[in-house]
Protein backbone atom coordinates (compact mmCIF):
# COMPACT_ATOMS: atom_id res chain seq x y z
CA UNK A 1 0.00 0.00 0.00
CA UNK A 2 1.50 3.71 -0.96
CA UNK A 3 1.10 6.49 0.71
CA UNK A 4 -1.26 8.89 -0.93
CA UNK A 5 0.82 12.04 -2.60
CA UNK A 6 0.36 15.69 -1.82
CA UNK A 7 -2.03 16.96 -4.29
CA UNK A 8 0.04 20.19 -6.48
CA UNK A 9 -1.30 23.61 -6.28
CA UNK A 10 -0.42 26.06 -8.70
CA UNK A 11 -1.41 29.03 -7.04
CA UNK A 12 -0.20 28.87 -3.22
CA UNK A 13 3.15 28.12 -3.43
CA UNK A 14 4.62 27.94 -0.08
CA UNK A 15 7.37 29.99 -1.12
CA UNK A 16 5.65 32.79 -2.54
CA UNK A 17 3.48 32.83 0.35
CA UNK A 18 6.16 33.26 2.99
CA UNK A 19 7.59 36.04 0.78
CA UNK A 20 4.70 37.36 0.38
CA UNK A 21 3.70 37.58 4.27
CA UNK A 22 6.65 39.39 4.93
CA UNK A 23 5.66 41.95 2.18
CA UNK A 24 8.77 40.81 0.22
CA UNK A 25 7.44 39.96 -3.21
CA UNK A 26 4.05 40.49 -4.36
CA UNK A 27 1.30 37.65 -3.58
CA UNK A 28 0.32 35.64 -6.65
CA UNK A 29 -3.41 35.88 -7.81
CA UNK A 30 -5.74 33.13 -8.40
CA UNK A 31 -7.65 32.12 -11.62
CA UNK A 32 -6.06 32.56 -14.77
CA UNK A 33 -2.40 34.17 -13.71
CA UNK A 34 -0.56 31.48 -13.80
CA UNK A 35 -1.36 30.98 -17.43
CA UNK A 36 -1.48 34.38 -18.08
CA UNK A 37 2.10 34.93 -17.18
CA UNK A 38 3.10 31.31 -18.08
CA UNK A 39 1.88 33.02 -21.83
CA UNK A 40 3.97 36.05 -21.58
CA UNK A 41 7.33 33.66 -20.80
CA UNK A 42 6.93 32.06 -23.82
CA UNK A 43 7.65 33.45 -27.47
CA UNK A 44 7.25 32.41 -31.04
CA UNK A 45 9.94 29.55 -30.68
CA UNK A 46 8.78 28.30 -27.93
CA UNK A 47 5.28 27.97 -29.01
CA UNK A 48 6.40 26.14 -31.88
CA UNK A 49 7.94 23.69 -29.91
CA UNK A 50 5.06 22.70 -28.07
CA UNK A 51 3.16 22.07 -30.64
CA UNK A 52 5.46 19.52 -32.05
CA UNK A 53 5.43 18.15 -28.74
CA UNK A 54 1.65 17.70 -28.66
CA UNK A 55 1.05 16.92 -32.11
CA UNK A 56 4.00 13.98 -32.33
CA UNK A 57 2.90 10.91 -33.11
CA UNK A 58 2.72 8.68 -29.94
CA UNK A 59 4.46 4.74 -30.19
CA UNK A 60 2.06 1.47 -29.36
CA UNK A 61 2.21 1.03 -25.81
CA UNK A 62 0.67 -1.42 -23.75
CA UNK A 63 -2.44 -0.03 -21.53
CA UNK A 64 -1.51 0.26 -17.58
CA UNK A 65 -2.54 -3.02 -16.23
CA UNK A 66 -5.87 -3.28 -14.46
CA UNK A 67 -4.23 -5.35 -11.77
CA UNK A 68 -2.89 -2.82 -9.83
CA UNK A 69 -0.08 -0.44 -10.26
CA UNK A 70 2.44 -1.85 -11.87
CA UNK A 71 5.95 -1.95 -11.00
CA UNK A 72 7.34 0.53 -12.23
CA UNK A 73 5.18 2.85 -10.90
CA UNK A 74 5.90 1.44 -7.37
CA UNK A 75 9.66 2.07 -8.01
CA UNK A 76 9.46 5.66 -9.08
CA UNK A 77 7.34 6.48 -5.63
CA UNK A 78 9.83 4.86 -3.69
CA UNK A 79 11.89 6.98 -5.39
CA UNK A 80 10.32 9.77 -4.91
CA UNK A 81 9.44 9.16 -1.55
CA UNK A 82 13.35 8.56 -0.84
CA UNK A 83 14.64 11.76 -2.86
CA UNK A 84 12.59 14.42 -0.85
CA UNK A 85 12.42 12.22 2.66
CA UNK A 86 16.73 12.73 2.25
CA UNK A 87 16.36 16.45 0.99
CA UNK A 88 14.22 17.01 3.77
CA UNK A 89 16.53 15.00 6.24
CA UNK A 90 19.48 17.38 5.44
CA UNK A 91 17.92 20.69 5.57
CA UNK A 92 16.82 20.32 8.59
CA UNK A 93 19.67 18.83 10.04
CA UNK A 94 21.50 22.10 8.05
CA UNK A 95 19.32 24.47 10.04
CA UNK A 96 18.57 22.76 13.33
CA UNK A 97 20.79 24.07 16.57
CA UNK A 98 22.27 20.52 17.24
CA UNK A 99 20.50 18.95 14.43
CA UNK A 100 23.29 16.11 13.92
CA UNK A 101 26.07 15.56 11.66
CA UNK A 102 25.51 17.13 8.00
CA UNK A 103 28.18 18.47 5.37
CA UNK A 104 25.88 21.17 4.93
CA UNK A 105 26.39 22.79 8.12
CA UNK A 106 24.87 26.64 8.43
CA UNK A 107 26.98 28.46 10.07
CA UNK A 108 26.85 29.84 14.16
CA UNK A 109 28.80 32.32 15.98
CA UNK A 110 31.93 31.04 17.71
CA UNK A 111 33.65 32.90 20.96
CA UNK A 112 36.33 35.48 19.82
CA UNK A 113 35.30 36.19 16.20
CA UNK A 114 34.74 39.47 15.73
CA UNK A 115 31.35 41.28 15.21
CA UNK A 116 31.22 42.04 11.63
CA UNK A 117 32.25 38.66 11.02
CA UNK A 118 29.80 36.87 13.21
CA UNK A 119 26.57 39.28 11.33
CA UNK A 120 28.08 38.43 8.27
CA UNK A 121 25.45 36.89 6.07
CA UNK A 122 28.23 35.03 3.07
CA UNK A 123 28.51 31.81 4.92
CA UNK A 124 24.40 31.96 5.01
CA UNK A 125 24.83 32.59 1.21
CA UNK A 126 27.01 29.80 0.51
CA UNK A 127 25.51 27.27 2.19
CA UNK A 128 21.60 28.16 0.73
CA UNK A 129 23.18 28.12 -2.65
CA UNK A 130 24.83 24.26 -1.51
CA UNK A 131 21.48 22.73 -1.14
CA UNK A 132 19.91 24.36 -4.24
CA UNK A 133 22.65 22.23 -6.41
CA UNK A 134 21.68 19.12 -4.13
CA UNK A 135 18.14 19.89 -5.15
CA UNK A 136 18.55 20.19 -8.62
CA UNK A 137 21.41 17.25 -8.92
CA UNK A 138 18.56 15.21 -7.41
CA UNK A 139 15.31 16.07 -8.55
CA UNK A 140 16.12 16.50 -11.98
CA UNK A 141 16.92 12.92 -12.46
CA UNK A 142 14.20 12.07 -10.27
CA UNK A 143 11.36 13.86 -13.10
CA UNK A 144 12.93 12.60 -16.01
CA UNK A 145 12.32 8.96 -14.35
CA UNK A 146 8.93 9.37 -13.61
CA UNK A 147 8.80 10.88 -17.57
CA UNK A 148 10.31 7.58 -18.45
CA UNK A 149 7.83 5.75 -17.03
CA UNK A 150 4.68 7.85 -18.39
CA UNK A 151 5.75 7.36 -21.24
CA UNK A 152 6.19 3.43 -21.39
CA UNK A 153 2.38 3.42 -19.95
CA UNK A 154 -0.29 4.54 -22.56
CA UNK A 155 -0.47 7.02 -25.48
CA UNK A 156 -1.64 9.79 -23.71
CA UNK A 157 0.72 9.84 -20.78
CA UNK A 158 3.43 9.23 -23.12
CA UNK A 159 2.59 12.46 -24.93
CA UNK A 160 2.19 13.84 -21.37
CA UNK A 161 5.79 12.85 -20.81
CA UNK A 162 6.51 14.44 -24.20
CA UNK A 163 5.04 17.92 -23.63
CA UNK A 164 6.31 17.70 -19.73
CA UNK A 165 9.93 17.40 -21.51
CA UNK A 166 9.67 20.14 -23.57
CA UNK A 167 8.03 23.01 -21.18
CA UNK A 168 10.68 21.47 -18.74
CA UNK A 169 13.69 22.69 -21.69
CA UNK A 170 11.55 26.04 -21.75
CA UNK A 171 11.58 27.11 -18.60
CA UNK A 172 14.47 25.76 -16.69
CA UNK A 173 16.33 28.68 -17.42
CA UNK A 174 13.60 30.93 -16.10
CA UNK A 175 13.63 29.03 -13.63
CA UNK A 176 16.96 29.20 -12.60
CA UNK A 177 17.21 32.34 -12.60
CA UNK A 178 13.71 33.02 -10.36
CA UNK A 179 15.66 30.90 -7.75
CA UNK A 180 18.59 32.27 -8.01
CA UNK A 181 16.90 35.43 -6.35
CA UNK A 182 15.65 33.59 -3.08
CA UNK A 183 18.87 34.03 -0.90
CA UNK A 184 19.08 37.81 -2.24
CA UNK A 185 15.77 38.27 -0.41
CA UNK A 186 17.00 35.86 2.66
CA UNK A 187 19.67 38.57 2.83
CA UNK A 188 17.34 41.53 3.55
CA UNK A 189 15.15 39.26 5.60
CA UNK A 190 18.65 38.52 7.33
CA UNK A 191 19.69 42.30 7.87
CA UNK A 192 16.06 43.12 9.24
CA UNK A 193 16.19 41.03 12.27
CA UNK A 194 19.81 41.68 13.19
CA UNK A 195 18.97 45.84 12.80
CA UNK A 196 15.81 44.61 14.96
CA UNK A 197 17.95 43.20 17.61
CA UNK A 198 20.80 46.09 17.68
CA UNK A 199 17.67 47.93 17.77
CA UNK A 200 16.22 46.41 20.84
CA UNK A 201 19.91 46.27 22.69
CA UNK A 202 20.11 50.09 21.92
CA UNK A 203 17.02 50.84 23.44
CA UNK A 204 17.48 48.61 26.38
CA UNK A 205 20.68 49.62 27.08
CA UNK A 206 22.57 46.34 26.80
CA UNK A 207 25.88 44.85 25.31
CA UNK A 208 25.90 42.57 22.65
CA UNK A 209 26.71 39.19 23.08
CA UNK A 210 26.98 37.06 19.95
CA UNK A 211 26.79 33.32 21.99
CA UNK A 212 23.41 34.17 22.99
CA UNK A 213 22.01 34.46 19.12
CA UNK A 214 20.98 31.14 18.48
CA UNK A 215 19.05 30.88 22.07
CA UNK A 216 15.15 30.37 21.90
CA UNK A 217 13.64 33.14 20.43
CA UNK A 218 16.90 35.21 19.38
CA UNK A 219 17.59 36.80 16.23
CA UNK A 220 19.70 34.20 14.78
CA UNK A 221 17.89 31.16 15.82
CA UNK A 222 14.48 32.60 14.36
CA UNK A 223 16.61 33.27 11.03
CA UNK A 224 17.60 29.88 10.54
CA UNK A 225 14.01 28.79 11.03
CA UNK A 226 12.53 31.12 8.52
CA UNK A 227 15.48 29.25 6.59
CA UNK A 228 14.73 25.75 7.08
CA UNK A 229 11.09 27.16 6.25
CA UNK A 230 11.97 28.32 3.06
CA UNK A 231 14.23 25.50 1.80
CA UNK A 232 12.01 22.98 2.15
CA UNK A 233 9.53 25.63 0.62
CA UNK A 234 11.62 25.12 -2.45
CA UNK A 235 12.18 21.56 -2.24
CA UNK A 236 8.39 20.92 -2.39
CA UNK A 237 8.02 23.83 -5.63
CA UNK A 238 10.65 21.84 -6.95
CA UNK A 239 8.67 18.75 -6.64
CA UNK A 240 5.88 19.68 -7.94
CA UNK A 241 5.78 19.04 -11.76
CA UNK A 242 6.86 15.41 -11.08
CA UNK A 243 4.27 15.11 -8.49
CA UNK A 244 2.15 16.28 -11.30
CA UNK A 245 3.30 13.28 -13.23
CA UNK A 246 2.98 11.12 -10.75
CA UNK A 247 -1.36 12.40 -10.13
CA UNK A 248 -1.19 12.15 -13.85
CA UNK A 249 -0.07 8.09 -13.75
CA UNK A 250 -2.05 7.52 -10.50
CA UNK A 251 -5.03 8.14 -11.98
CA UNK A 252 -4.54 6.60 -15.43
CA UNK A 253 -3.89 3.52 -13.39
CA UNK A 254 -7.20 3.84 -11.18
CA UNK A 255 -9.46 3.99 -14.46
CA UNK A 256 -8.19 0.37 -15.59
CA UNK A 257 -8.41 -1.13 -12.00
Amino acid sequence: MTRALPRTNLHSSRLIRFFADLAMVDAVEPGNAFAEKLGLWLDFTDAITLRAAHDAPTTSTPAVPSGGPSSARMAVAAQFARVRAALADSITKSCAPNGGKTRLEMPTPQPGVPMDLAAAYAPYRRCYLAHQRDMDLSVRPLRVNVRDVLASASPPLQKLAALDAALDGILREREASLLATVPALLRKRFEHLFKTHQQTLVDAQQADNPAAWMQAGAWLACFHHELQTVLLAELDLRLQPTLGLMEALNHEITKHQ
